[in-house]
């Protein structure tokens, strides 16, 4: 069986997406899964531009609410922001194991289009670096 991973964070628009993105790139074994506490309308464009620069398209993907996955099992439930940490709710169905690992909402940065793109790509690279040690982690346990 798949091992099985929800990626929370709270609009699920930066985050948890480039996060499912580099999980799916990773580790196409995996069944990822990416939902916010109060998903936005869409991903953020900036998000989708740095995830290209490293040869991930996550334009198809889509913000969702974390109700649609509260009757799954997961084996991991990660949460990548504090909001979302406190927030994640108690599942019904199982979830073998719950891990934090937070990181800055690039979201938030102000300043000039380059300026903000910087933060987004300083927030890519530590998601990416923290997804590929979180990959082996499953793949070495298994």
């Amino acid at each position: 069986m798949k091992t099985s991973i929800l990626i929370l964070c709270t609009g699920n628009s930066c985050r948890s997406q480039m996060a499912e993105g580099f999980l799916r790139w990773f580790n196409p074994s995996l069944n990822i899964y990416s939902a916010g506490t109060r998903p936005a309308y869409e991903i953020h464009p900036l998000a989708v531009e740095v995830m290209r620069e490293s040869g991930i398209d996550i334009s198809g993907q889509q913000p969702k609410n974390i109700n649609q996955f509260i009757d799954r099992w997961f084996d991991y439930v990660v949460t990548v922001c504090k909001a979302a940490k406190d927030q994640c709710p108690v599942f019904p169905a199982a979830v073998q194991n719950r891990i934090h690992v937070g990181f800055d909402d690039p979201a938030a940065a102000t300043g000039s289009e380059e300026e903000r793109l910087a933060v987004f790509r300083r927030v890519r690279d530590e998601i990416a670096a923290r997804m590929r040690m979180f990959s082996d982690e499953i793949q070495n346990s298994g």
